[in-house]
């Protein structure tokens, strides 16, 4: 057994459904021919989504843990472990592919946000597809409950996403609740019923779903999906 001595890890134990959840949206972005899906995220589940959705290997992250970085990719230098991004391929089951990126973030919860939208239009730009139907690169966020109800970089980034300008076609946002924010309570926290509610300024539909139970999350996955591709609005 390998140990990493002060390495935090992050674990996404109690929010595993996550993977589920973020399976499915991928194999219906690969099944419809999108050309790519980037997500951005904070630090919880980070390894987990690294190595089971973006195809980066259990070599690499060791690498990585012992202090071994190639210079060359996207990855940056000698940052913390739960900092770094990676490009990779996705394939689904009936054998079509789909580029996936997870976007290197700071430690600043939700910072990632804009960059990932920026970075998802700048895409978009680039294609020449910006302003037609199909919005052919897909956003997803991946939030902690207490970051989406308490900052406002949230709502900023909800703010503009139907703005031409800053316009990506929809963005799958998907909470993590667990109900503490680090320490706090929601009750401590926050003084709406649900961390969700933010999202109700420019009315996206917003989905509960229980993490103890994966099928629910792929149906709700899938519906989510379904929705973004429909109408090109935010969803959570």
């Amino acid at each position: 057994h390998t140990k990493y001595v002060g390495q935090k890890r992050f674990s996404l134990e109690g929010g595993e459904s996550t993977i589920t959840a973020l399976d499915e949206i991928l194999q219906s972005a690969a099944n419809a021919g999108l050309e790519e899906v980037a997500i951005g995220m904070a630090h919880r589940g980070r390894l987990n989504v690294l190595t089971n959705i973006a195809g980066k290997t259990y070599g690499q992250v060791f690498r990585e843990f012992e202090g071994n970085y190639d210079t060359t990719t996207v990855q940056g230098s000698g940052d913390v472990k739960y900092h770094l991004g990676t490009e990779g391929v996705y394939s689904s089951l009936e054998g079509k592919q789909v580029k996936v990126s997870l976007a290197a973030n700071p430690s600043h919860l939700e910072a990632v946000n804009p960059v990932l939208e920026g970075i998802v239009r700048a895409k978009l730009d680039r294609m020449g597809s910006i302003y037609d139907t199909t919005y052919p690169v897909l956003p997803i966020l991946i939030h902690g409950d207490a970051a989406f109800a308490g900052q406002g970089i949230v709502l900023e980034c909800l703010a503009m996403s139907d703005l031409s300008g800053y316009r990506v076609g929809g963005t799958i946002h998907l909470i993590i609740n667990n109900q503490i924010g680090f320490t706090t309570a929601p009750q401590f926290s926050r003084s709406s019923v649900y961390c969700s509610d933010v999202a109700k300024t420019v009315q996206a539909p917003i989905f509960h779903v229980n993490g103890d139970d994966p099928e629910a999350c792929v149906r709700v996955a899938k519906i989510a999906y379904d929705y973004r591709q429909a109408f090109h609005k935010d969803v959570v």
